[in-house]
């Protein structure tokens, strides 16, 4: 059957914004511009209490998409928890992430999962709905490598990774390398900020942080900043207009992007689209898949002073900065939708284990 008609699935925490976000727009963007009638289907999202996530997900199990004023809807995309509750005969998964904090955050200052018997429900719970609920997708894709091998650790399914440009793929430039490195995402404790803060008040004193985002953990910061002394040499500019965002891109000496285990993150394409080579750490997930200690970035411990030492080496060594970022960008360039569109679209094999057999 060929398809026409598709809907994207979103759950949007409202007055939230990120990746996550900007991630789902794009490819309605990229569906619609492609040919596809293409529609955002929008449901809110509440994690707290954690009472409240199994009632969210029943809301999504609750709608039936097959079908608008009479006229069939020939595909659904679903994106993230627990979007893929959703009902509908052809069914596709391209999963940025499920509920993480019963996940593989589950254990670590990043998540309120505790080892009581009420968590320890809950949390068997959501992985054996994830399991059902996906497997009754045509077929299922992560945004990422990293996403897909969580897939198969913790739910025994296997996924086919698709990688997409940042939605800024085609404005992105380079200028000359400034005197600041940049950071952006959200303020919240997994996307580890407070690293690069640390590591600043340690590195070259000739050179900023200028922290592009907004988020819960922002006043721990500034607090934290005021309390190094750095008041001078760190700049908070929250969220920023794309344009505003291009330039700063533009003129880094580089940028530090050090979350925890991240699915894919686009602040890895989005530097090296602007030729600017990625601090990161041994643990930020996706990131690894794009950078490479010393072709186009540095991959160092999650420590201030390692972190410190990549930022002071990029400004003593600023040819080397240029060619990190040259090959970054040739990474980036490697990457485009079209794929993405065909395989979502086109997807219609049946999901299996990592043994290659169906899924039960």
């Amino acid at each position: 059957m060929a398809v026409r008609t598709v809907v994207v699935c979103e759950a949007q925490v409202p007055f939230v914004e990120g990746g996550a976000e900007f991630h789902v727009r794009a490819l309605v963007t990229q569906l619609r511009e492609h040919g596809y009638q293409t529609e955002l289907v929008s449901v809110p999202f509440k994690w707290y209490q954690k009472k409240e996530i199994l009632a969210h997900a029943a809301i999504w199990r609750l709608l039936d998409l097959s079908e608008s004023n009479g006229q069939a809807i020939d595909l659904a995309i679903s994106l993230k928890f627990p979007t893929y509750f959703v009902r509908h005969p052809n069914k596709v998964a391209w999963l940025i992430h499920q509920y993480r904090a019963a996940y593989e955050l589950c254990g670590t200052p990043y998540s309120d999962f505790q080892h009581s018997e009420t968590d320890v429900g809950l949390r068997d719970t959501l992985m054996r709905l994830d399991r059902q609920m996906l497997n009754e997708c045509q077929r299922l894709f992560t945004n990422a490598r990293n996403t897909a091998s969580r897939l198969q650790r913790y739910n025994g399914l296997t996924a086919e990774p698709l990688y997409h440009p940042p939605r800024l793929a085609d404005k992105l430039r380079a200028d000359s390398y400034g005197n600041y490195v940049l950071s952006v995402g959200r303020l919240e404790a997994v996307k580890r900020i407070d690293l690069a803060v640390e590591a600043i008040a340690l590195a070259d004193s000739s050179i900023r942080l200028v922290i592009v985002g907004d988020g819960s953990n922002r006043p721990k910061l500034e607090e934290r900043v005021e309390a190094l002394g750095i008041s001078d040499r760190v700049d908070f500019a929250g969220w920023v207009s794309d344009d505003t965002l291009i330039e700063l891109y533009a003129g880094a000496l580089g940028v530090v992007y050090v979350p925890y285990d991240e699915d894919y993150g686009y602040v890895t394409l989005e530097s090296f689209l602007a030729r600017r080579p990625i601090l990161t750490t041994e643990d930020a997930g996706g990131p690894l898949e794009f950078v490479e200690d010393g072709v186009n970035g540095t991959v160092c411990m999650p420590e201030p002073s390692a972190i410190a030492d990549a930022i002071s080496k990029l400004a003593a060594d600023r040819s080397n900065a240029a060619r990190l970022g040259e090959a970054g960008y040739a990474r980036a360039q490697q990457i485009s939708w079209d794929g993405v569109v065909e395989r979502l679209v086109g997807a219609t094999g049946p999901l299996t284990t990592g043994n290659g057999s169906k899924v039960p």
